[in-house]
């Protein structure tokens, strides 16, 4: 999976590997720069995962805060849910059912609410705090 620039990675015990590049370019530009390299915006299915990725974006010395570009996506047709975790977004790739379809509640902090509507399709990445650590979320 991809987070774009210089590139640090991290692989996982499952086999996943992460990579981050570091670039300021809209989720769409993301997207096509992961497939380029033969992947795709990265997925996070549980907590391990999530450690491996913010493991990752401090080996990268990225500037803090700051937001990458993961798989969330949320289309025009689904619903904000405050009571989901991951409030109506889902992973980009389920729907051929490679990416998890839900998240467990530990992977439901966002650093701020995604805006209420079933009308506007959008995206979401990761935002990690200044020092790391527990300072993370999604964010719309």
């Amino acid at each position: 999976a991809c987070a774009l620039g210089r590139a640090a990675v991290r692989c996982g015990a499952a086999g996943a590997c992460f990579s981050a590049h570091l670039a300021n370019v809209s989720y769409a530009e993301a997207r096509g720069a992961c497939g380029q390299r033969g992947g795709g915006l990265a997925w996070v299915s549980g907590e391990a995962e999530l450690q491996l990725l913010l493991g990752l974006l401090a080996e990268a010395a990225a500037p803090a805060p700051s937001l990458f570009w993961v798989g969330l996506k949320r289309d025009a047709s689904a619903c904000t849910d405050a009571w989901r975790p991951l409030r109506g977004f889902s992973w980009e790739g389920s729907d051929d059912g490679a990416a998890p379809q839900e998240a467990p509640a530990a992977l439901g902090r966002w650093a701020k609410e995604p805006v209420r509507s079933c009308i506007t399709a959008r995206c979401a990445g990761l935002q990690v705090a200044a020092g790391g650590g527990p300072g993370w979320g999604w964010r719309e």
